[in-house]
């Protein structure tokens, strides 16, 4: 977004696009909300899109698309084999990144898939910034373990530390020396750290991860799904940075790496993935199981309009105007937060503004899920859907002990080019209620439980009346307001 310096009233984000294409909403009465609530155990993943209002579940696969990412779509070339659509996508990828061969997945968990399938051996270590949901769960089912090496500073929920994401290279290097360079599959390096609040690294640091796989032998696999946000902060806070372009930004990251991939559900904004290498034998190692699990080599389970869109969006990326709209509505909405009390990460950083649960209902356990209850919590109060990321998201231990999260919160995602300024100010409105009437809520406990990944589809119940009792404050002090 271009510094627009307003003359009159606070300085706020300006959108430097127009809307074409709108959808309506709806807007649920509070009793029905505590309903719907219930109908999907608790759980936002199971509500239904029909009875939210704002849905800050997720960035991936909702952003709104450009036009000349529509228009391109009329173009795709739908052939099963030597498709016109994967050559320009491919070029597009080799261009942006340097990296010449590309491997298409229908999405980012499944090029984890291949990636994990190929190089994670039974009792291999893997280090990394932070882990992923979907990225732990493809280690851990192919033998291997997962160890974040994320510098001190990252568990600091409100810090001004503008590179939360990076990995803490001492630690590394620790790591390494104690269980064997042979004993380590690869390094994951994250964009926008997911977990701990989208939280970016700095090129120095992923640069000096670098150094410590050359020295060590290690190949150094990067998760580019949140780049775009990760690109903004590092030329908005990273000194040597800030001269150059995002191209700039974007080529030398690709050259620390091995291994780049990616959920164009995010990079993008389409529905898609894919990976990168400039390493022929890593691309000869990989494309079996493109082709055993995914599909053809150039279309790899992809619709290719989507491919299409997909080559329009990541030219898109490039532009800061285009990619800094995500972190400065969700810097807004943190400071808006901020104002009113409510307890959020700090300092603001990519995909969605983040709730601190722990702090947020602070005489709920760990294991009443806190993080869950809020996100339950906040669609009664607004309407608004947002992601539980915290224990819920964990898996149990062997023995059936919970693994308590480092963090509870709630993440309220911000897809690209959907809400509005007034939208966000409603979200702040009613969670800034919400918080006042913070010890209403009370804790879940699971009715049905997944093994694995038991956040997307598992259900809960509330511990006691607490949504009933919400619903009644909201009506006494908003009326027969919606």
């Amino acid at each position: 977004m271009t510094n627009i310096k307003f003359f009159y009233g606070n300085e706020v984000p300006l959108e430097m696009h127009k809307v074409r294409i709108v959808q309506k909403l709806n807007l649920l009465p509070v009793e029905e909300r505590v309903e719907k609530m219930k109908e999907a155990g608790f759980n936002t993943f199971l509500l239904q899109n029909r009875d939210v209002f704002m849905d800050m579940l997720t960035d991936s696969g909702v952003n709104a698309m450009s036009d000349k990412q529509q228009a391109a779509m009329l173009q795709a070339d739908d052939s099963y084999a030597g498709s016109e659509t994967f050559n320009r996508l491919r070029a597009k990828l080799e261009e942006i990144f340097g990296m010449k061969y590309f491997l298409p997945t229908h999405q980012g968990r499944a090029a984890e898939n291949v990636i994990a399938s190929a190089y994670v051996k039974k009792g291999q270590i893997i280090p990394m910034n932070y882990h992923f949901t979907t990225t732990k769960a493809h280690i851990t089912v192919n033998g291997g373990k997962v160890e974040e090496i994320f510098i001190d500073e990252a568990l600091n929920l409100t810090s001004t530390h503008p590179f939360k994401g990076n990995i803490d290279t001492e630690k590394l290097k620790k790591l390494i020396d104690t269980h064997g360079a042979e004993n380590i599959g690869y390094v994951r390096m994250e964009a926008g750290t997911n977990l701990i609040g989208g939280q970016p690294h700095s090129l120095e640091n992923l640069q000096e991860v670098r150094n410590i796989c050359d020295q060590y032998g290690l190949m150094l696999v990067y998760d580019a799904s949140l780049l775009q946000d990760n690109l903004h902060f590092i030329k908005e806070r990273e000194t040597a940075c800030q001269n150059m372009s995002i191209r700039e930004i974007a080529k030398e990251i690709a050259k620390q790496c091995d291994i780049i991939y990616f959920s164009a559900r995010k990079l993008g904004a389409a529905r898609g993935g894919g990976i990168i290498t400039n390493d022929k034998n890593i691309y000869m190692e990989l494309r079996e199981y493109i082709t055993l699990y995914e599909g053809f080599l150039t279309y790899g389970g992809m619709s290719v309009r989507e491919m299409e869109a997909i080559a329009v969006g990541l030219e898109e990326t490039m532009d800061e105007e285009v990619i800094n709209q995500g972190p400065n509505f969700i810097k807004y909405m943190t400071e808006q937060f901020q104002k009113k009390g409510v307890p959020v990460v700090t300092p603001p950083g990519g995909l969605g503004c983040h709730i601190n649960a722990m702090e947020f209902v602070d005489h709920l356990k760990q294991n009443e899920y806190p993080a869950g209850a809020l996100a339950a919590a906040i669609y009664i109060a607004s309407g608004v859907r947002g992601m539980e990321r915290g224990t819920m998201s964990e898996q149990r231990n062997e023995d059936g002990t919970e693994t308590f999260a480092h963090m509870e919160l709630v993440r309220l995602a911000m897809p690209r080019r959907v809400f509005t300024l007034s939208q966000i100010n409603y979200a702040v409105d009613r969670i800034a209620w919400l918080y006042e009437n913070r010890h209403l809520i009370g804790g879940l406990r699971f009715v049905e439980e997944p093994k694995v990944l038991r956040f997307f589809f598992g259900r809960l119940e509330p511990t006691c009346d607490w949504p009933e009792k919400l619903a009644e404050a909201f009506r006494r002090d908003f009326g027969d307001s919606l």
